[in-house]
């Protein structure tokens, strides 16, 4: 008998979580696994973040803190917001939560009714189409390709509006692409969106601080469209603190104000200690930051060894990503190939055969929502790279 809810049967599983676990099982087999799979960057936090969280150790923030976030992590989520992206928000239009994922969960499922459309350009963060399923909505794909560097158009969106449209939700810098929306084309974006206010727009900027382009633009800017927007952020990416588990929204106030009661039944305030933690990155502005300096300088060069690296093996294309720390490569060029035993079918055939012959750990594109492509993550050290993209070239050197 099955006794789980629908809810949770009609739901998948992260594929990216998935595949970090596959490789993480051939890895305690003794097999030395390169994982590529999960997005998360390689280095520490900050020592001066670190500081900041056994001080309030010590100062014995160990209560419940407020559902939304601490007043004063509030208010430095506004005042940078302003610094960084000349944003004016006030506290009660933020509320914080256990990492960027649970914030769009929260804003989804305070928004979207059953059987409301929410329009998701592709690929898409494989999150995406999940969290929208658990509010009962419907998903509406609108392709980009690697021809356009995986941007859609405002055409495209406008085509895609019909009188169920609720939401529109996209990332830039994009994860699994890296692509990068300039202001110019946010711009059109927000012209569709001022013909259509009856329509929220996530926008999830938590890759903010790894783009390689300079200036990070928000849509948030546009005064026609701000009480549209809402804005998704954290710190798990451009400071190094996946674990910290701290994301956060910049809302309309009757939108934050919902996330808030939504967030008081379900999980109350994000961890108190991380909480302090964060401000202390959060108030910190990165231009006078070393450590971010670093992280970005060694993102950049990451990206320019892996396409240089790249362009050496036959079959596979790539875009030239402008942010993120992810290459979404075409590789349908080995689909129908086998090496005399296996036959690689489609991309997730291909992610599997180079986990089990080449020990690298890929993503399918099809978890993303197009099946011609691997995402490979280059959150790792240069050597790693290089490695893989060796043992990458011979494992597919050998389909024919």
């Amino acid at each position: 008998m099955n006794y789980l809810s629908n809810r949770i049967n009609h739901l998948s599983e992260s594929e990216t979580l998935a595949m970090t676990q596959k490789s993480r099982e051939l890895s305690a087999q003794g097999f030395d696994v390169i994982n590529l799979s999960i997005g998360e960057p390689d280095f520490n936090t900050p020592e001066f973040i670190k500081t900041a969280a056994k001080d309030a150790i010590d100062q014995n923030f160990s209560h419940y803190p407020p559902v939304p976030g601490y007043p004063e992590l509030r208010q430095a989520i506004c005042k940078k917001l302003k610094r960084d992206n000349n944003l004016d928000y006030k506290p009660e239009h933020i509320v914080v939560s256990t990492g960027a994922k649970h914030s769009i969960a929260n804003v989804m499922l305070a928004l979207v009714n059953p059987g409301d459309e929410v329009i998701v350009p592709v690929p898409y963060w494989v999150s995406y189409k999940e969290i929208v399923k658990l509010a009962e909505g419907k998903s509406v794909f609108i392709p980009g390709s690697i021809e356009t560097n995986f941007k859609v158009s405002p055409q495209q969106i406008e085509a895609a509006i019909t009188d169920k449209t609720k939401v529109f939700i996209f990332s830039s810098p994009c994860n699994p692409t890296g692509t990068v929306y300039t202001k110019d084309e946010l711009r059109a974006f927000a012209d569709v969106f001022a013909r259509h206010k009856n329509i929220f727009i996530i926008s999830d900027e938590i890759y903010e601080y790894i783009n390689f382009l300079g200036k990070h633009e928000s849509i948030a800017q546009f005064d026609d469209i701000k009480d549209q927007v809402v804005l998704i952020n954290g710190v798990s990416k451009g400071y190094a603190m996946t674990g910290w588990r701290i994301g956060y929204i910049a809302a309309p106030a009757p939108i934050a104000k919902a996330c808030n009661k939504l967030q008081g039944q379900v999980t109350s305030g994000a961890c108190s200690i991380a909480q302090k933690a964060a401000f202390s990155a959060i108030d910190m502005d990165p231009k006078l930051t070393p450590e971010f300096k670093m992280m970005l300088d060694a993102f950049h060069e990451r990206r320019d060894l892996l396409l240089g690296l790249l362009k050496d093996v036959p079959g596979v294309i790539t875009n030239k990503p402008d942010g993120a720390f992810y290459v979404f490569m075409d590789v349908n060029y080995y689909f129908g190939k086998k090496d005399g035993e296996t036959l690689i079918n489609n991309c997730e055939d291909l992610s599997m055969y180079l986990l089990n012959k080449a020990h690298i750990a890929l993503v399918s594109g099809a978890a993303f929502g197009d099946p011609d492509c691997l995402r490979f993550s280059y959150a790792t050290s240069k050597e790693k790279i290089i490695t893989a993209v060796t043992r990458l070239k011979e494992a597919l050197s050998n389909l024919k």
